[in-house]
Formats: C-alpha cells, structure tokens, sequence
C-alpha cells in the first residue's frame, strides 16, 4: 500500500519512534523508585510527609499507566511500518496527513476518524 509517504519520511518516522521509545523506557528506570509502597514510620516521617509521599507513589503510578500506554502506541506503530501499512487510517483506510503523523508519529487514525 502506498500511503503517500516517501520511504524517507516512513524513516524519518521510524526514527522518531524509536527515539520516543528509548526515552520512555529510560523514564520507566527512573521513576521505579516512586512506585513502590510508601512505609509507615512515624519515628522518621510525620503524618503529612506520609500523605504527600503517598501522592507522589500515586503519581509516579499514573504516569508509569500512560508511559506502558504510549510505550504500547509506539510498538503497534513501528509493526505498522513493518506490515507497510503505516500512515494509513485504522477506521475508514484513507491516508493520515504528514502534519498529523508529524505531531505524532504513533497515530493510527486520522483527523477525521479521531473527532
């Protein structure tokens, strides 16, 4: 199927996927700290210190749901490349627009199917 996309773009859109999955999973290293239980100990750490480190676990966890999101949006991106489907809409077929894969790389809808 020919999107409409050079292979050059398709590459360059590759690239930026990769990048962003590189970057997400050096993220996940960074933020497995955050996620874990946050421990009762009045001797250390006051009631309120306890609440907000409670806040920051629940954070950390949400961010971490959107990173396994976007990591997930990512990989069936880069299979679509594989499968030379990429750029082209899930719902109606039609190709996504340049701009549109520009601003994300990872979408598999366009503007039309997205409303």
């Amino acid at each position: 199927m020919d999107s409409g996309l050079t292979s050059e773009q398709i590459d360059h859109f590759a690239h930026k996927l990769r990048e962003q999955q590189a970057e997400l999973k050096a993220r996940e290293k960074e933020g497995a700290s955050w996620r874990g239980p946050v421990e009762l100990d009045q001797q250390s750490v006051g009631r309120l210190s306890r609440m907000d480190a409670m806040q920051q676990q629940e954070m950390a966890q949400a961010e971490a749901r959107r990173r396994i999101s976007d990591l997930a949006r990512i990989e069936m991106a880069l299979n679509r490349i594989a499968e030379d489907e990429y750029g082209w809409c899930a719902e109606c077929g039609e190709p996504i627009a340049y701009g549109r894969l520009e601003i994300d790389p990872a979408a598999h809808l366009c503007i039309s199917c997205a409303r």
